[in-house]
């Protein structure tokens, strides 16, 4: 069996890759990449929550680099972080991650990039299924399906009805 090369994670850091690839253990690993409607998810979610960015006191970043530990790099599909000076790599724990899910991602990768996110720090996670139209929020660590996104204790919050709708109604246009 082959084995892949291990790279030293600031090589990776100072590295563009295109698209880019999350840093495992010394690994490049490709995270599946959507197709439409992923895309379309990840962009009205961005976009509602730059429209909340100065009521929410919170930025949206899409495919930010976060690391998560000294061996690990995360792609979060869209985060969170407070407002304030952003650095170029988070190292802090933003205050939501989302992931949506993609036709060939795997329950076993979807568990590890959560966990590696909660050792982290992340309190709440949003995990979207456009295959599904299911959205689930995990907060320290239990999982709930829900219509409605939040991140407790805070306003924001993301409709999963009107997400849905928004998209379909994009394919119709």
């Amino acid at each position: 069996m082959a084995t892949a090369a291990q790279i030293p994670l600031l090589l990776y850091l100072k590295s563009s890759f295109r698209p880019d690839v999350e840093y495992i253990d010394g690994q490049l690993r490709e995270k599946n990449m959507g197709q439409y409607e992923h895309s379309r998810i990840q962009a009205l979610l961005a976009a509602w929550f730059i429209r909340h960015e100065s009521l929410w006191r919170a930025i949206a970043l899409t495919e930010q680099r976060l690391v998560v530990s000294p061996t690990r790099v995360r792609l979060p599909d869209v985060c969170l972080v407070p407002q304030g000076p952003t650095p170029d790599i988070l190292t802090d724990p933003p205050i939501l991650a989302i992931e949506i899910l993609s036709p060939d991602d795997s329950y076993s990768e979807l568990e590890e990039r959560c966990r590696d996110y909660e050792a982290l720090g992340v309190l709440t996670i949003w995990i979207i299924d456009p295959r599904t139209r299911t959205a689930r929020l995990r907060h320290t660590n239990r999982w709930t399906e829900t219509l409605r996104l939040e991140v407790p204790g805070t306003p924001i919050y993301a409709d999963i009805e009107q997400l849905f709708a928004d998209l379909d109604r994009s394919r119709q246009i």
